[in-house]
């Protein structure tokens, strides 16, 4: 999942929902930005005749291309949503390459010398679903190699173990769940705004609190910790001021 949505309300397959759903879908991934549709127009052609829809995942889809997408999609002519890429800089294309792994697909990018219009179904991923609203991108269970994931959940374990930027682990913490499928979707209701804005503030506290006892452990409640700490703290050989110190902190715990 990433927190990129739909460039256009129009690629919606659900109304009533307004989220687009594709069902074992090609996954288009690149760093460019797509202006000019005879880019793309090979590929698109390759697709529609594999009945297939698309996601395009792209730095932007602007010009004649997307009102050339919307227009097909409106028509029925093939089914495909278009998302802004994930992220920024270097990390954006690390999340790109995230996603690529996870489908098995290629990113099309100039660092490694690929064009929009030499790009091939083979070099597009895949999954078993892809479910994208106005905020989000979800891929279900992508047709990556399990190994290749492995390997990539290897590598960005040990960026994490490296790494002195707190900013930066967390960055790398959250590439890391959603390549090991440790990402869920919390869906809050509430029946006003005020109400919706206090219900996410909660569930974020929540979430704080859960992140910190799984990264710093957690004891029992209920005061049980300071009883079970009483002998020792009792055992503590001290003189002077500290034998004081460590008596206030017994008569404490009691």
């Amino acid at each position: 999942q990433f927190d990129r949505g739909y460039l256009s309300q129009y690629m919606v397959t659900d109304n009533e929902k307004m989220v687009a759903e594709l069902d074992n879908p090609y996954i288009l991934i690149t760093d460019k930005k797509i202006s000019n549709i005879q880019e793309i127009l090979p590929l698109l052609e390759s697709i529609l005749q594999s009945s297939r829809p698309l996601l395009i995942i792209a730095d932007d889809v602007d010009g004649e291309a997307l009102p050339t997408l919307v227009l097909n999609k409106i028509r029925g002519t093939f089914n495909v949503v278009a998302v802004k890429a994930p992220g920024f800089g270097d990390r954006r294309k690390a999340m790109l390459e995230d996603i690529a792994i996870l489908t098995g697909g290629t990113v099309i990018t100039d660092d490694l010398g690929l064009e929009l219009k030499d790009a091939t179904i083979e070099a597009l991923g895949q999954a078993s679903k892809v479910s994208v609203d106005k905020d989000t991108t979800v891929i279900v269970e992508g047709t990556g190699d399990v190994a290749a994931i492995a390997h990539r959940i290897g590598v960005i374990k040990a960026q994490i173990e490296t790494t002195t930027s707190e900013f930066d682990r967390e960055k790398l913490q959250e590439r890391l769940a959603k390549l090991s499928g440790g990402v869920a979707v919390i869906k809050v209701g509430a029946a006003t705004e005020t109400e919706l804005k206090e219900m996410k503030l909660r569930i974020e506290d929540a979430l704080n609190a859960t992140r910190a006892a799984v990264e710093e452990g957690i004891v029992a409640g209920g005061g049980t910790a300071f009883v079970n700490v009483i002998d020792a703290v009792a055992s503590i050989e001290a003189k002077g001021d500290e034998a004081t110190g460590r008596n206030i902190v017994l008569r404490a715990l009691e």
